[in-house]
């Protein structure tokens, strides 16, 4: 799917995608709210977007639906929130409860840090570390300064940035942006090289402190994908939530495509045991792949290990 140069409407961003039929979105839908939708999409149409549909979703904090349009369902990981202490002891499961205390004993500590140019290069050298992740290819990968610099540096007004250091070294981070009565992880990676000392728990844990301290009514970490539930994610309390997606048609093309729900990618309609296969066969191949990479001189993957 194509997406386009972004264009502005009330100082929100948009973003358009597709080649025959082209789906307008806000491009940091789940980070800004639309407002009122029926005044947002009056000044699209002004504005002169060029988009068959625009598509929408309904604040994570408020899931019941309340707009007039066409609706279907995002299904997200939201941890409902009220206190560190309640989520540690009746929330989640015995595993993260002991990997957090591993953190603890391994020396692994977690806190509040500043957005600033040695966090962005600590960041790239977390990145750098290996050019696949969980089977796939790290995008992030030999990113130079300023992007790395420029794609954290979003709302930073209302962003919080947690560190989990080992002997003083940046081992992990988190991101984590609020919204109105609800925050959302935007980003969390942890060298491979410690997760024997379970830096990642240790991140979520002190992100659910840092939220919970502010007074978030829950905690959203990403999408519920269909490839399967995420383990780490049911272990450490997240819940499926339904969350209202709006289809609004402004072209004949776009009225017709929601007509005949011809709106998804043609991914969306394989079925998941299909979706399973091919993941694992990706996963496969990167391996050979970067492994191959890695074992030939000057490359600048070399000296990367594998695990």
């Amino acid at each position: 799917m194509q997406t386009k140069d972004l264009a502005m409407v009330e100082s929100k961003a948009l973003k358009t995608s597709g080649r025959l039929l082209k789906v307008a979105r806000l491009n940091d839908e789940y980070y800004v709210p639309i407002g009122d939708p029926t005044a947002f999409i009056s000044k699209l149409i002004a504005a002169g977007i060029k988009a068959d549909l625009f598509t929408f979703v309904q604040e994570l904090h408020d899931p019941k639906p309340k707009y007039p349009f066409r609706q279907e369902w995002d299904s997200m990981a939201v941890l409902p929130l009220t206190t560190y202490e309640h989520w540690f002891g009746k929330q989640i499961n015995f595993k993260p409860r002991n990997k957090i205390r591993k953190a603890q004993k391994n020396g692994v500590e977690t806190r509040l840090i500043e957005f600033t140019d040695d966090l962005v290069k600590g960041i790239m050298e977390i990145y750098n570390e290996t050019p696949i992740r969980q089977g796939k290819r790290n995008w992030h990968y030999a990113k130079d300064f300023e992007t790395v610099k420029r794609e954290h540096q979003t709302f930073l007004e209302r962003s919080d940035f947690i560190g989990a250091f080992h002997n003083n070294e940046l081992i992990g981070f988190a991101k984590v942006t609020h919204v109105e009565k609800c925050s959302i992880l935007m980003n969390i990676v942890a060298r491979i090289a410690h997760r024997d000392k379970a830096p990642t728990n240790a991140l979520i844990a002190k992100t659910v402190e840092v939220c919970a301290g502010r007074g978030s009514s829950c905690l959203n970490y990403g999408v519920w994908g269909r490839r399967g539930l995420n383990d780490l994610k049911v272990a450490s309390g997240f819940e499926r939530v339904e969350i209202p997606r709006y289809f609004v048609p402004l072209t004949f093309k776009g009225r017709l495509a929601l007509k005949l729900n011809l709106h998804h990618r043609l991914v969306d309609y394989v079925p998941e045991r299909c979706i399973l296969l091919a993941a694992a066969l990706r996963g496969r191949w990167n391996d050979f792949r970067y492994q191959k990479r890695d074992s030939e001189p000057g490359d600048k993957a070399a000296g990367t290990t594998m695990r």
